[in-house]
């Protein structure tokens, strides 16, 4: 479980930190389809928390990603978003954007893939705004926490794929 602060959002120092082992996984994506971590291997993949689908700052964050795919392409990197939303939400919410890229629905049980990055708010059962990108080995490389309402910037993902 995450540690929280009085305001309810995660203890940054519990998120997964560069150079750990990324904790496997296996989620559904828009499709219902079991998206594994470890059968990624080989494959450096970005995972991106976000809150909530259809909400302003959610929505700003992953459509410039969408527009700055190439990025991430370039380095050979596989882009994954991630919420506690059910997967007709995210399905939805996809169609509506184009993303060209898959989202995962961490919503039962609810929370454990966020829970296991210490990205979970507790309080409000939502996952905050993590990012993490981890190798071809399945080694943590680069991570970020933003509080609560604030986006991650362009620049730092580009900065660590740079570096990867």
């Amino acid at each position: 479980m995450a540690a929280t602060t009085p305001d309810g959002a995660a203890d940054r120092t519990a998120a997964i930190v560069p150079g750990r082992a990324a904790p496997d996984f296996e989620l559904p994506d828009i499709h219902g389809t079991p998206v594994r971590l470890s059968a990624l291997r080989g494959t450096p993949v970005t995972l991106v928390f976000f809150p909530f689908v259809f909400s302003r700052i959610c929505t700003s964050e992953l459509c410039e990603l969408r527009d700055n795919l190439g990025d991430f392409t370039a380095h050979g990197v596989r882009l994954l978003g991630i919420s506690t939303d059910a997967m007709f939400a995210q399905r939805a919410w996809a169609e509506a954007e184009g993303f060209g890229f898959d989202l995962l629905s961490d919503f039962w049980p609810h929370g454990q893939v966020a829970r296991a990055y210490g990205v979970l708010d507790e309080h409000s059962g939502h996952a905050l705004r993590g990012s993490f990108l981890i190798d071809a080995d399945g080694v943590v490389r680069w991570s970020v926490v933003n509080p609560r309402g604030q986006a991650r910037d362009l620049a730092a993902y580009r900065e660590a794929l740079a570096a990867l």
